[in-house]
């Protein structure tokens, strides 16, 4: 979510040409990844909360692509936001070892919050 905050503040700056290109691509991409990580909390397996993580963690590297874009073309002076992202994939990678090495245990049908 401050990834996505830091997105929207820096693209707010950008030429008001770039609205329905690189502002729109990077809002969204920045968005997709804490939409996948909600939705796959939100899913009822351990199993579709990893794939859910997996696509998240693919998500990283649209807006990081995008930032360095914007950089390369004078959008952005700075790119803090860079270090943001690297910060995201390690949290990201650290869940899905966690999750991935928690024994699978068989529940009812309605999941436990401890399960995520």
């Amino acid at each position: 979510m401050d990834l996505a905050t830091h997105v929207y503040s820096l693209t707010s700056r950008f030429p008001k040409e770039e609205l329905y290109g690189l502002t729109s691509q990077m809002r969204r991409s920045a968005v997709s990844i804490p939409s996948n990580i909600a939705e796959g909390a939100a899913r009822h397996s351990r199993k579709e909360f990893i794939q859910f993580l997996h696509i998240a963690s693919g998500s990283v590297a649209e807006p990081e692509t995008q930032l360095a874009l914007a950089s390369r073309v004078g959008f952005l002076s700075t790119n803090t936001a860079l270090a943001q992202i690297e910060e995201i994939r390690k949290m990201l990678l650290g869940l899905l070892r966690s999750l991935k090495k928690q024994p699978i245990t068989h529940h009812s049908s309605h999941p436990q919050p401890h399960e995520y």
